[in-house]
């Protein structure tokens, strides 16, 4: 089966989900308003300029988690969807789904936003194979404020992408990706056809030089 990989933010959706649930968290007042506002901007300034730890990154995001119950982070996300990621919905990004579904393709979005931000995202879009950095949770479904496995982010993307390859019996070969990021140059390396969305000024330049194919969700 051909591959049709797809980052998501600001790939598929017209923003940073990531970015957007914690100013949702600091906006409803689950949150030290402040605090977190700060610190989450700082981290996305970070992954901006390609330097984010993507560890402190997630046990900043993922003590949230931990520290409520998996019905209330529900609730919360349910409203997240309503209010911040329904705008982002970009109806180009749809009719290029759709396109690769009518070709035949599997289509997977592959994103360093976790799992819980990302799982009903991914159900929205209509795409059923997702691969994504992994909350852990324990026996009973709570959160435990932990990584399971390697983030899905910059090299990370390879590892994880490799592992669900395996566990599929598939391969790259003749694999599409798009991306906005300079973060993905990695997994934009190793696939047929690379494809810068709505690039960062580096992947960009970078697209430019290689010959790779960019485009606009948003025109």
């Amino acid at each position: 089966m051909t591959l049709a990989l797809f980052d998501l933010d600001n790939t598929l959706l017209a923003g940073d989900s990531d970015h957007a649930w914690g100013e949702f968290l600091a906006e409803k007042g689950h949150v030290d308003a402040k605090a977190y506002a700060r610190a989450n901007d700082l981290f996305f300034a970070d992954y901006q300029s390609g330097t984010l730890d993507i560890n402190a990154f997630c046990q900043f995001v993922f003590a949230v988690l931990a520290r409520n119950t998996p019905a209330t982070l529900a609730q919360w996300h349910a409203e997240f969807m309503r209010e911040r990621i329904e705008p982002m919905l970009l109806p180009k990004a749809q009719a290029l789904l759709e396109k690769h579904r009518q070709l035949g393709h599997t289509l997977v979005i592959i994103t360093a936003t976790n799992q819980f931000v990302t799982g009903p995202i991914a159900k929205r879009l209509g795409v059923e194979h997702l691969i994504a950095t992994q909350p852990e949770q324990d026996a009973n479904g709570h959160y435990t404020g932990q990584v399971l496995g390697v983030p899905c982010f910059q090299e990370g993307k390879i590892t994880r992408l490799e592992a669900w390859l395996k566990d599929h019996d598939d391969s790259l070969d003749g694999s599409w990706f798009y991306s906005d990021s300079r973060n993905d140059l990695p997994l934009l390396e190793r696939v047929t056809h690379p494809i810068a969305v709505d690039a960062d000024p580096i992947l960009s330049g970078i697209a430019d030089e290689r010959g790779w194919q960019q485009l606009s969700l948003r025109d």
